[in-house]
């Protein structure tokens, strides 16, 4: 009996790996000739304004082991805190940036890496300001429905402790895994841990 068609079975937890990367990362799995380059790999360009970042960005599972199969979306404000979308009333966005970004985790190291610019703060909801954040957005083999989670800057504390997102989440000490760690080179890391003792909060939107 045919499948009634108002509702699609999902499929088999094992195909969002490698499939998640040859539809959205062709040229990072060595199939060329459909896109130029990647959708998403490249945010700016010499015109971007704003202050130019760079985001390390890494997947953990359960165990501490760095996925290398994973796949991250990042979404954020330019540097005057206006979004690259139709649905910004605000303002005009730097047409010089695309605000967002796709890559897929090295094989090597598990690690992805973004080049941006630091965003702008924007409004909540209801008016108040959100300190400076990226959005991220995660899928990877076993990872059927994206997890959704943000990043924000260690040297906005003042920001931060006004952001009426970081102050809805219960547990206070669970706030540390949203904030990124500055390494030695002036990039940002941000680990990003699937379960275990510093689990990522993630968000249901």
């Amino acid at each position: 009996m045919a499948q009634s068609l108002d509702r699609l079975k999902e499929s088999a937890s094992q195909t969002a790996g490698p499939y998640v990367h040859i539809g959205m990362t062709p040229n990072f799995c060595g199939i060329t000739g459909v896109y130029q380059e990647d959708l998403g790999v490249t945010m700016v360009n010499d015109k971007t304004r704003g202050e130019r970042i760079t985001v390390r960005a890494r997947v953990f599972d359960g165990t501490g082991t760095a996925l290398k199969d994973a796949l991250i979306e990042i979404w954020q404000a330019d540097s005057d805190g206006l979004y690259n979308s139709p649905s910004e009333m605000r303002g005009a966005a730097d047409p010089n940036f695309t605000g967002w970004g796709r890559k897929a985790t090295d094989m090597d190291t598990g690690e992805c890496v973004f080049e941006t610019v630091k965003p702008g703060r924007v409004p909540f909801k209801d008016g108040r300001k959100m300190a400076p954040h990226i959005s991220f957005w995660i899928v990877a083999r076993g990872i059927n429905i994206g997890l959704q989670t943000r990043m924000y800057f260690p040297e906005e504390e003042n920001a931060n402790a006004e952001d009426p997102v970081l102050a809805r989440i219960e547990h206070r000490l669970r706030v540390p895994t949203l904030i990124a760690r500055r390494a030695d080179d002036g990039a940002y890391v941000f680990d990003i841990h699937l379960q275990g003792e510093n689990e990522t909060v993630f968000f249901d939107i």
